[in-house]
């Protein structure tokens, strides 16, 4: 027997589903998501370039762990079972700048944000918010004191 160690083969039973995806278990659900949509793209049996004896299993163990992980009730079974717990994790920012194969700084410029409702709110968008919630107070407002200046019953 020779003194080198075997290779320890890319999926084996001991990888997490978060190592699958290529994410810390203290993911985002944001993240978890982009990571699928990213592996699910270049593993896919119908669009990847890969023999489909590769292709097909990575496919189905990615499928896996976002099913378990994108379920909030999986997730935390899951996260019980590897004995990670979410108590006092604080959420790293995300570093939108990735490095390049030759070292150079690759920016990210996408916002971020999947669904249309998955945002915060412009600051234009607060202001005509201010703007109507003002408005719908002042006629209140305008509407209460004609009536008492005519001296109208409630």
């Amino acid at each position: 027997m020779t003194g080198n160690s075997p290779r320890k083969p890319a999926h084996t039973s001991t990888s997490t589903y978060y190592d699958q995806l290529g994410l810390h278990p203290s993911a985002s659900e944001r993240e978890i998501r982009r990571a699928y949509r990213k592996l699910s793209k270049r593993y896919h049996p119908d669009t990847t370039t890969l023999p489909v004896t590769i292709a097909t299993p990575k496919f189905q163990a990615l499928n896996e762990a976002y099913a378990t992980l994108s379920n909030y009730e999986r997730r935390s079974l899951y996260d019980a079972k590897i004995r990670y717990s979410r108590v006092f994790v604080a959420q790293v920012p995300i570093d939108r700048s990735r490095r390049s194969g030759d070292g150079g700084v690759i920016q990210d410029d996408s916002p971020g944000f999947i669904d249309p409702i998955d945002r915060p709110l412009s600051s234009g968008e607060l202001f005509a918010l201010l703007l109507m919630g003002s408005t719908i107070l002042g006629c209140l407002a305008l509407a209460i004191a004609i009536a008492v200046l005519r001296g109208d019953p409630w």
